[in-house]
């Protein structure tokens, strides 16, 4: 998953070292700290620590003690030309190509947001229902996993779940609120799945495997259609939220009225500008798909960087404003994680969990993509679901296991990832978002409610998910 510079690494002439495999109380060792980073995402809060600093500060200890080991191959990097180019051993180690689409997505995605481009969409659609909870449901939870599929997950709950509450509050139906923001929490984590650029498992695992833009979504699509009307439905019945009364639909479709979607909307050119780059964006994204293409050899995080630069020149005297915007805490979380997995990998810590999963792998893509899934769900709901999508992602592309791209294993690692997000409200950002919102109204639930109420939405997507990929993706 590393990049190509990372794979081409060597040793200049008359400074080449050899590394001997380490030692099992080696990998051991560093085992023992990769466990402890982990405890530590997972206790993030308790430890009043952002996970850049969590990880950071395993990276800095990761590499001295390598380095004290001599467990890294310090020296020049050999590019594909022969050139070779002196740098740290733990700056090729890190994937730049998921850090710059991370960043430029970002940064695209917060300067179109002020065109009022999303906010009117999700107006207009509370308008269209006139009011109807079953119907209005319907509609956040479809314009849910679309946002989610275009911004990241926690904006999508952000603005669908507070808008959810003033439509309720105006409609006298604050009682139903508890379903919508259940609802919408676990949709995020679905709609998660619809591109490659979802979310960030999807990224990491995706490049990995060599996923397409466009491979991805076709494949992903049906399932994610399928899930989100089970949910939906689901969620209706569960939380008895239906059609209002006919005599009550005027009153409501009255309400609803007063809502005006113009009112986040600056400017109308600016508006249209930023539905067209979003448009064109989305089509620029999957051209870098195929790889016969100008854009596809420069790659999607150069298409991000673009897309970001380009709106920028709107406000290019506040761009400073952008940048300190971006979630700064979650890019370096990326780059000390890289460092520490290039560590570990060196360490043969890998090769040991490689070995743990070696079973559920030689189970075969039937039975093993299967446990495969539900083991990634279980553990990404307790944990960081990143580091795990990245271990995954190394591991299967290690040369013993000799997974193709094309495996259904690596769609279990894609599934489960992200729908272990909905068994905990600590598995994924935006269902913690939920939460936070649920608590701010006044319909808070305990960690424990959470769990029994999301349990059934969360067996019945990773069940789906399991037939899914073992029936249509194998």
């Amino acid at each position: 998953m590393f990049s190509d510079v990372a794979a081409a690494t060597a040793h200049a002439a008359g400074q080449a070292q050899t590394i001997d495999t380490p030692s099992l109380g080696v990998s051991l060792l560093f085992a023992s700290i990769l466990a402890m980073m982990i405890l530590g995402l997972a206790m993030e809060e308790k430890l009043h620590a952002k996970k850049s600093v969590i990880v950071g500060l395993f990276a800095i200890l990761c590499l001295l003690l390598a380095a004290f080991m001599e467990l890294l191959p310090f020296g020049a990097v050999t590019l594909a030309d022969g050139h070779k180019v002196k740098l740290p051993e733990f700056i090729p180690s890190i994937d730049w190509g998921v850090i710059t689409i991370i960043l430029g997505s970002s940064i695209f995605v917060d300067v179109t947001s002020k065109s009022g481009l999303f906010t009117w969409i999700a107006i207009k659609l509370t308008k269209a229902s006139g009011g109807d909870p079953l119907i209005l449901l319907t509609y956040y939870g479809l314009m849910t996993v679309v946002f989610s599929a275009v911004l990241n997950n926690v904006t999508a709950m952000i603005i669908i779940g507070s808008l959810s509450a003033v439509s309720l509050d105006r409609l006298g139906r604050s009682d139903k609120l508890l379903g919508f923001l259940l609802i919408e929490g676990l949709l995020t984590n679905v709609g998660g799945l619809l591109t490659l650029i979802s979310s960030v498992p999807n990224i990491i695992v995706g490049t990995a495997a060599g996923i397409g833009f466009v491979t991805f979504f076709i494949k992903a699509a049906p399932y994610v259609a399928v899930t989100t009307a089970l949910t939906l439905l689901m969620g209706a019945k569960l939380f008895r939220i239906s059609r209002l009364a006919p005599d009550e639909r005027a009153l409501a479709a009255q309400q609803v009225a007063t809502f005006d979607e113009n009112d986040g909307i600056d400017s109308m050119g600016f508006f249209w500008f930023g539905t067209a780059m979003l448009v064109l964006f989305i089509v620029f994204i999957a051209g870098a798909s195929f790889d016969g293409w100008a854009i596809g050899k420069l790659g999607m995080g150069f298409v991000a960087m673009s897309f970001a630069m380009i709106m920028l020149i709107r406000y290019k005297a506040e761009a400073h404003s952008f940048y300190s915007a971006v979630d700064w805490d979650l890019i370096f979380f990326f780059a000390f994680l890289f460092v520490v997995i290039h560590v570990m990998e060196e360490a043969g810590v890998l090769h040991l969990i490689g070995r743990g999963f070696a079973p559920i792998i030689a189970m075969g893509e039937l039975t093993g993509g299967g446990m495969l899934l539900v083991v990634s769900a279980v553990a990404s709901s307790i944990t960081d679901n990143i580091p795990l999508a990245a271990m995954l992602a190394k591991i299967l592309s290690a040369p013993e296991f000799g997974v193709g791209g094309d495996s259904p294993l690596w769609w279990s690692v894609i599934f489960g990832a992200n729908l272990g997000g909905n068994l905990t409200p600590i598995g994924s950002a935006s269902t913690l978002v939920a939460v936070t919102i649920m608590h701010k109204h006044g319909v808070g639930v305990s960690f424990a409610r959470f769990v029994v109420l999301a349990f059934p939405y969360a067996v019945m997507h990773i069940a789906l998910a399991v037939a899914y990929v073992l029936i249509f993706l194998t």
